[in-house]
């Protein structure tokens, strides 16, 4: 502004950057009454007019109604307090914007990236029984079956909860085959069977179509392939034969 006393209600909106009308319209609520007339009648607004609309306007832009700013003004005529109350609210404004920027930028994130949990946190949630160069290899061998596209177009969206979730119910699975094993019940047994075709539901519910003849198939590897066999026998001396003796009885019931 310049060092004139007074300024017109053009010079007002001009500088403050609000229009005539809402001027006019702060006028009329007895919100902004501007203090001056000039010979010809018009609004002239004084330097104290001036500092009661520039906290109207600071409370405006924080998304006050404008009978909140009239009960905010009328509170306490201590410019100080207002210019605190007004530095708390635009401090909380930012919390606000700054964790809803962290919300775009993780949904960004996730949509550029398609959904995909990175090996780090697949190796975090899954430990030694994730392995990079195993996951190549897998793909080597069956990137052309039915059953791996199908599992890598499902896999492809599951988020860090979905993966981990997999993970609990394989090691709650894998309790309970060890508590049946442990317990004197036969992998062929009815326990061992219902365990056996729980896992079998738990491939097809997460991964692929998985028919009992093809999990038995599968269940070969826990006793060929030394990898799975340890993972087995880590978490109980007999149980890769176990689990694998206790599919291919449920796959026999057809």
């Amino acid at each position: 502004m310049t060092a004139q006393e007074t300024w017109t209600v053009g010079q007002v909106a001009s500088e403050v950057g609000v229009s005539i009308r809402t001027l006019h319209h702060y006028d009329e609520i007895g919100l902004v009454v501007p203090g001056g007339r000039s010979l010809a009648g018009y609004r002239l607004y004084t330097a104290g007019d001036l500092s009661r609309l520039q906290h109207v306007v600071v409370y405006r832009r924080l998304g006050f109604g404008l009978e909140e700013i009239a009960e905010l003004l009328q509170q306490d005529a201590d410019v100080t307090a207002h210019l605190r109350r007004q530095r708390a609210s635009v401090t909380d404004r930012i919390g606000q914007l700054q964790e809803l920027t962290r919300l775009i930028d993780a949904a960004l994130e996730d949509e550029m990236s398609g959904n995909q949990v990175s090996p780090a946190e697949l190796r975090r949630i899954f430990g030694d029984g994730f392995d990079d160069d195993y996951a190549a290899e897998a793909e080597q061998r069956w990137g052309d079956t039915d059953a791996w596209q199908q599992s890598a177009r499902r896999t492809q969206g599951y988020s860090v909860e979905q993966w981990q979730q997999v993970k609990d119910e394989q090691d709650d699975l894998n309790a309970r085959f060890v508590a049946a094993m442990q317990q004197g019940h036969e992998a062929g047994s009815e326990v061992g069977t219902a365990l056996a075709e729980e896992a079998r539901q738990q491939i097809c519910r997460w991964f692929y179509d998985c028919p009992r003849e093809m999990h038995a198939a599968i269940a070969q590897m826990y006793v060929t392939d030394p990898r799975f066999t340890a993972s087995y026998e880590e978490i109980a001396p007999g149980l890769a034969q176990y689990v694998h003796d206790a599919v291919v009885a449920n796959a026999a019931r057809g």
